[in-house]
């Protein structure tokens, strides 16, 4: 890990921090330790918003970090054939292989820095599976799940599948070239990530060297936390620890503040986060499973279209001809 990298991050273009004398930092609000729980077929995953208000994390609605975790041939997991409905997945591999395919006819290979963005929308059925070679030899599987909610006049969407491939992340560095920063969606400073979303977000992929620093431009309305995935470090200001498994809420302010220790406790040769926020929707969730709307009539509703067969199935039927 990572996937995507540069062997000279100095030759990147710089994060460009606001001026100290103006700059609201953002102050660090929690930090709280991702609880593991099992998914899919029974692989292990740290659930890191588990710990906090469902409205401290609004739009997103679950954060799953899945790995890493070394498997013998055999062993792979995945997520057979399930539903969703009423928002968007996005999944982003680092290390291994992870097949996707969708009743709406989407799919492909998730793997080495891709990212797999899926708008469930009015309602899909798809599988998250370890591809054949993966079953067959075994090896390296580390990545992560984002949930993001959809506001209520976007819930019935048609179904979107968007393949974002490695070499489509922009590459950013920070002020003094000492870390890297991967932007899969979103603004940041100046740039745009390559995922379209339809409920506005910043989602991004940090790796921090060894007393690094990145003092990062954060929009206002934004919410902002980040999540380490590897190593050791600080967050705000106040340097707060933050390690693998912990995530880090923020408070109000147009700037956050991240910083990696000097050396890492683990195997990890820098300290390894994503760092995501979003718009606030403030609409009332009403939450069942995989499916996310704003009332539990809905919520019934999507369990009877599932079950009737209207969310369609995979192999997804093929269109006919015009």
């Amino acid at each position: 890990m990572p996937a995507v990298t540069v062997a000279d991050p100095t030759a990147l273009p710089r994060i460009t921090p606001h001026d100290e004398a103006t700059a609201r930092e953002r102050p660090v609000v929690h930090v709280v330790d991702a609880p593991r729980t099992l998914e899919g077929e029974g692989f292990e995953v740290r659930r890191a918003f588990a710990a906090l208000d469902l409205a401290a994390v609004d739009p997103f609605i679950l954060f799953d970090h899945m790995g890493a975790v070394e498997y013998a041939p055999g062993e792979a997991k995945g997520a057979p054939d399930h539903p969703h409905r009423g928002f968007e997945t996005a999944t982003y591999m680092m290390d291994g292989d992870l097949e996707h395919r969708d009743s709406n006819g989407g799919g492909g290979i998730i793997t080495d820095g891709a990212t797999q963005w899926m708008t469930a929308g009015a309602g899909i059925v798809h599988s998250e599976m370890p591809t054949e070679q993966v079953l067959m030899s075994g090896g390296l599987f580390h990545g992560v799940q984002l949930w993001v909610n959809l506001p209520k006049a976007e819930k019935w969407s048609p179904p979107q599948y968007q393949d974002l491939a490695p070499d489509s992340t922009v590459l950013l560095t920070t002020a003094a070239g000492d870390g890297i920063v991967r932007l899969i969606a979103g603004d940041l400073a100046g740039h745009t990530g390559p995922g379209r979303t339809r409920t506005p977000i910043t989602y991004c992929h940090v790796s921090l060297y060894p007393g690094g620093r990145l003092q990062l431009p954060w929009q206002p309305e934004f919410n902002a936390l980040t999540y380490a995935l590897a190593g050791n470090g600080s967050v705000g200001i106040e340097r707060r620890p933050l390690r693998e498994g912990q995530v880090a809420l923020f408070g109000e302010g147009d700037q956050i503040t991240i910083s990696a220790d000097d050396s890492m406790d683990g195997p990890s040769a820098a300290l390894e986060l994503m760092v995501l926020g979003g718009r606030p929707i403030r609409e009332t969730i009403a939450w069942g499973g995989p499916f996310v709307m704003n009332s539990r009539d809905e919520v019934h509703q999507a369990m009877k279209d599932y079950h009737a067969g209207r969310m369609g199935s995979i192999p997804a039927k093929q269109k006919p001809a015009s």
